[in-house]
């Protein structure tokens, strides 16, 4: 008999808990060597996975982060954050061996952004932490994992995830080219933008017709399904190398900060396959397109991820 699961519990497995941001407004990206005035700064909370999991609570989800920060003036504030947001603590350890980790943002008038991130006490995160997170990666429906982590944290996490029959989404972000095979076996769901697939696939993405190819070069490796997000086209989703891939637009806006655009997207998917898992992945890809569509339209990252009250009925 298998293991009942819990109605809603997302299990977030990341070193994003760990990175607090610096996000800095200016005209336009500064070039190398040179310093340019800004206009606007905040510290603010951020990190792949933590973001994703705080757009999934915001939407509805009941949500857990697996991580560590520091005993630290920031890492004591990312865990007040996780509170605030509803976002269960039980798994986000602080640890005295290293300091918080922590991000730069510099975003430009037009919304775009360069981003350095120091992981610091998100490397810590091993193997002892995800056996004590063990019962609820075990009753989740849905497990995400990115590689801001120690790569094997996050590939023993999806492990125990595909052991337990717990869907999995994997962004390979930030992407590194000699990637585990057994990342994309370990995927249910493989979502990555433009850049993540070329240098995993070293194969040019700067059309539909791009990311149509690479994403069936991914489902060749041995993912359940694939998704390539492109920005303001929208995505293109593959779900089998004998079904044309297609191209799931979203609608056009103007963006004020794409900055965590990405992760409101992927928070708002696991929220999807987590509350219907009967929809189809196309449909859930469409809905989670506008709530990212939504998010780029204010400052910030999670600051910018709107709430389910801020969102349409229909997407429910």
């Amino acid at each position: 008999m298998s293991r009942p699961k819990r109605s809603i519990i997302w299990v977030c497995v990341s070193c994003s808990a760990a990175l607090p941001s610096v996000l800095l407004q200016a005209p336009r990206l500064p070039k190398a060597g040179e310093t340019i005035h800004g206009y606007k700064f905040f510290i603010g909370f951020g990190g792949k996975g933590a973001n994703q999991c705080v757009q999934a609570a915001r939407m509805g989800a009941k949500t857990a982060m697996v991580c560590q920060v520091g005993k630290d003036f920031f890492g004591d504030n990312y865990i007040q954050n996780f509170k605030k947001n509803g976002v269960s603590i039980a798994f986000a350890k602080q640890t005295e061996k290293a300091a918080t980790g922590a991000a730069s943002i510099i975003v430009n008038d037009t919304g775009e952004n360069a981003i350095v991130i120091v992981a610091g006490a998100n490397m810590l995160l091993g193997q002892q932490e995800l056996q004590h997170a063990q019962s609820a990666i075990s009753r989740a429906k849905v497990l995400i994992c990115q590689l801001e982590i120690n790569p094997d944290a996050s590939l023993h996490a999806l492990r125990m995830a595909k052991e337990n029959h717990v869907k999995t989404i994997f962004n390979p972000a930030p992407a590194i080219v000699d990637l585990h095979s057994d990342f994309y076996k370990a995927s249910d769901i493989f979502c990555c933008n433009e850049s993540e697939a070329e240098l995993l696939t070293g194969m040019p993405v700067s059309s539909v017709e791009d990311a149509s190819r690479v994403g069936l070069d991914l489902l060749q490796k041995g993912c359940g399904s694939v998704i390539v997000s492109m920005g303001p086209q929208g995505c293109v989703v593959c779900q089998s190398i004998n079904v044309a891939p297609k191209l799931v637009p979203t609608i056009t806006v103007t963006a004020v900060d794409t900055t965590g655009a990405g992760d409101s997207f992927i928070g708002a998917l696991a929220f999807y396959v987590a509350h219907y898992p009967t929809m189809q992945l196309e449909e859930m890809a469409r809905r989670a397109n506008l709530v990212a569509a939504v998010s780029v339209q204010n400052v910030g990252t999670q600051t910018s991820f709107p709430f389910r009250k801020d969102l349409p009925a229909e997407l429910f």
